[in-house]
């Protein structure tokens, strides 16, 4: 029976991890469409669309699913998505803002607050929670495709504000206003990205109890979970 229970726990480890892994995709696909549909169908052309197709091939999203992404831009053209912002503050009032794509904004804000008041959180307005939080251009990087004083010297000359180096990545932080300007200069010596985007980034992070820290995680798992959901933002220390 222990064979048998340690054979079940890896199949639902697996299965969960595959669950995780068609959620990514999802969201992926549906980022690249939506700029495929908004801008040109050549990523060399569309800053957005390029950067959608690099962080789908860094999540090793296959080709055939970046190639059916975009083509659906041509299908349902009648269905137009929105870049929709919630602020709010969940279990143990860590501020939080998630990002959605959707096409039914009224779906959207009613899963969303159902899953704040299930969680013991609230959804606020607009301001409540991203005054936490500063707005910058995050450029991500494989460290195995460039060196720490290569990037560094690279971040500086692109007008970059501040470059970070850890165990796996490197981080580039720059004005959003200079995101695309910045990652344009990158990429003549960088080919490969592992995100390029803006985001919110907490200014003061808080830390909670070890005891009360998978309230939190569950939380911010249902929310990942919800399909017009992008991005989630909070100040948890994790």
């Amino acid at each position: 029976m222990a064979g048998h229970s340690h054979w079940a726990g890896i199949k639902y480890k697996k299965g969960k991890a595959d669950k995780q892994r068609s959620k990514i995709f999802s969201k992926l696909s549906k980022e690249i469409t939506v700029a495929a549909k908004l801008g040109s169908k050549d990523s060399e052309m569309n800053s957005r669309l390029r950067s959608a197709i690099q962080t789908a091939r860094s999540a090793n999203m296959p080709k055939d699913n970046i190639e059916r992404a975009i083509d659906r831009s041509d299908m349902n053209k009648g269905i137009n998505f929105e870049s929709l912002r919630y602020e709010g503050f969940g279990p143990e009032r860590i501020a939080v803002i998630v990002e959605t794509l959707t096409d039914n904004k009224n779906r959207t804000a009613s899963n969303i607050r159902t899953i704040f008041q299930k969680h013991g959180g609230n959804l606020g307005t607009q301001g409540s929670a991203s005054h936490n939080f500063n707005q910058l251009g995050i450029i991500r990087i494989n460290k195995k495709e460039i060196s720490d004083e290569e990037v560094l010297e690279l971040a500086i000359n692109a007008g970059s504000e501040e470059c970070f180096s850890n165990e796996n990545t490197h981080e580039i932080f720059c004005n959003k206003e200079n995101l695309y300007k910045v990652k344009n200069i990158i990429e003549q010596k960088v080919s490969n990205f592992i995100s390029t985007g803006i985001e919110w980034f907490a200014l003061n992070k808080v830390k909670i109890g070890k005891d009360k820290i998978q309230t939190t995680e569950v939380f911010l798992e249902a929310l990942e979970n919800d399909d017009d959901v992008q991005n989630i933002y909070t100040n948890l220390n994790q």
